[in-house]
């Protein structure tokens, strides 16, 4: 097939998650409907698809953790599980039209910029397609990480990650080693301790963990948002406020969350009757440093007696040996893995080849930079939803995706009124720009104050993960695009930032009017 024969497309979705259906449905809106979503799995969902091990549910609450465009009146409980999560972003997918432009196990293999064609030529495992703009919503936790591990691949039992789960092997009575403590693993223990035979849990550094305040909604509360729409406004309202004043004590305030603290150990001493257990579980750095991890059952799990918490993480493995840091021997007939995601080293980066033609993460190899959570210098026409120093620590990532479709929205506004072949590529000195006052206002947060190595944290110590701020600045900071941060391509020679800003302004007057 010629070059002139593959198929081209406005814009290129990568990823059917809550980002990459969002962009959708907002292209959608905005009479764009020359897309095309480009998913690898066979069905929507991304990490929601993806996450299917026991226990598996969201820690934001359901009425905050749906897209404001489609309020879900029906979530049965106050915190909703993956399978009601789930089936929520493909109600999302058939309510809002989406199917006929997703493209199911459609792998995106590269994507290389062609600064002659002024187009992206994207090669997926179904073949290729070129695109205008690239909208990248392959998410943080896509990807899953395994610690390379000595002799992990003679294993002779049965290795999986959670993100993995292998739902035909059965766990009953099994030796079990679960490695790692964080989201994933409070809410795996609890489900799966009472069939194990023995429960190991590796803890590197142990979490800090508040009771999870979860419970059916009632059949009249459930009828009353059908039928009374403000009271589920209302509701996810007053889920965002109380969220929004917690803020200031992550961000600059960090010794208020003293009390948390004291109500989180209290919390420990309340399951875990054993001084010594109870001392292996007690975290040494400032709540909320790592996210505050909810569960009212993870605690009780670990107090069983065929449970056994190994304060080191997984140093070796010999046969069926599993050797602790602390060199602390078991025998074990599976391998759990909850050690998170490539979140600071996407390998969807080592897939995006630029105008300079380097990739992605070869321009981020010194860390993660971005305009506005959303462009990147050097790849014109192109943006990722969920991007560098997007992520929260305390609220619905919901509310910044639904922040960058903003950003997106008024992108495609912007090239539509310059005009067709118009190329918008951020300014190194814009990215620097923005990073620099993000990371000066990280410093004061508890992220980097609170004495703890995250998975916030890239490979050099800097926070390229957490917005340090309000989800009210950020929707603030992204509502427009300014055209005096990127430099404009028209035709054969570049348009000032300010010249192509004042030309933007004139034609949407004109088309007011």
């Amino acid at each position: 097939m010629t070059d002139q024969q593959h198929e081209h497309v406005r814009v290129a979705v990568i990823g059917s998650g809550f980002g990459g259906l969002g962009a959708a449905v907002r292209l959608r809106r905005e009479g764009i409907t020359d897309f095309v979503v480009l998913e690898r799995a066979d069905s929507v969902g991304g990490t929601w698809r993806d996450n299917s091990y026991p226990g598996c549910a969201c820690d934001v609450p359901s009425h905050l953790y749906s897209f404001s465009f489609a309020p879900n009146p029906d979530w049965p409980r106050t915190f909703s599980g993956q399978e009601h999560i789930r089936a929520y972003l493909e109600h999302v997918a058939d309510t809002f039209g989406l199917r006929p432009h997703v493209r199911l196990n459609h792998e995106v293999l590269m994507m290389r910029w062609d600064t002659d064609a002024r187009r992206w030529d994207i090669e997926t495992s179904q073949g290729r397609l070129t695109a205008d703009v690239v909208v990248s919503a392959t998410g943080p936790l896509s990807d899953p990480k395994i610690p390379e591990i000595p002799g992990i691949a003679e294993f002779p039992g049965k290795v999986f990650h959670s993100a993995r789960w292998d739902h035909d092997y059965d766990l009953t009575g099994k030796r079990v080693a679960m490695v790692g403590t964080g989201a994933s693993a409070i809410q795996i223990v609890p489900s799966i301790q009472p069939k194990a035979g023995r429960l190991t849990v590796f803890q590197r550094t142990p979490p800090w963990v508040m009771p999870r305040v979860d419970r059916k909604i009632t059949t009249a509360e459930r009828w009353m948002h059908r039928q009374l729409p403000f009271t589920g406004a209302a509701r996810r309202g007053l889920l965002w406020g109380i969220r929004e004043l917690q803020v200031q004590a992550f961000t600059k305030r960090p010794n208020e969350l003293g009390l948390i603290e004291r109500l989180a150990k209290a919390n420990i001493a309340k399951h875990i009757k054993d001084p010594e257990l109870r001392a292996r579980l007690t975290p040494s750095y400032r709540i909320g440093c790592k996210r505050i991890l909810l569960s009212s059952t993870y605690y009780p799990a670990l107090a069983r007696p065929n449970v056994e918490v190994v304060a080191s993480g997984l140093r070796e493995v010999r046969g069926s040996t599993v050797v602790g840091a602390d060199r602390s021997e078991r025998e074990v007939d599976a391998i759990i893995f909850g050690t998170g995601f490539h979140v600071t080293d996407m390998p969807i980066a080592e897939r995006v080849v630029g105008a300079e033609g380097i990739t992605l993460a070869e321009a981020w190899k010194d860390g993660m930079e971005s305009l506005r959570g959303a462009t990147a210098a050097g790849f014109p026409n192109w943006m990722t939803i969920i991007g560098p120093n997007t992520g929260l620590g305390n609220s619905s990532m919901i509310l910044m995706i639904e922040s960058q479709l903003n950003y997106m929205a008024d992108y495609m506004r912007q090239l539509n009124v310059l005009g067709e072949g118009t190329v918008l590529s951020p300014r190194p000195s814009a990215v620097h720009a923005w990073n620099r006052k993000v990371q000066d206002r990280m410093k004061r947060t508890v992220w980097n104050t609170g004495g703890c190595t995250s998975w916030y944290l890239d490979a050099n110590g800097r926070n390229t993960t957490i917005w340090p701020g309000t989800t009210g600045e950020f929707r603030s900071a992204t509502r427009q695009v300014d055209l005096g941060e990127y430099e404009v391509v028209r035709g054969p020679k570049a348009v000032t930032g300010a010249a192509a800003k004042a030309e933007a302004a004139a034609g949407s007057a004109e088309a007011a009017r």
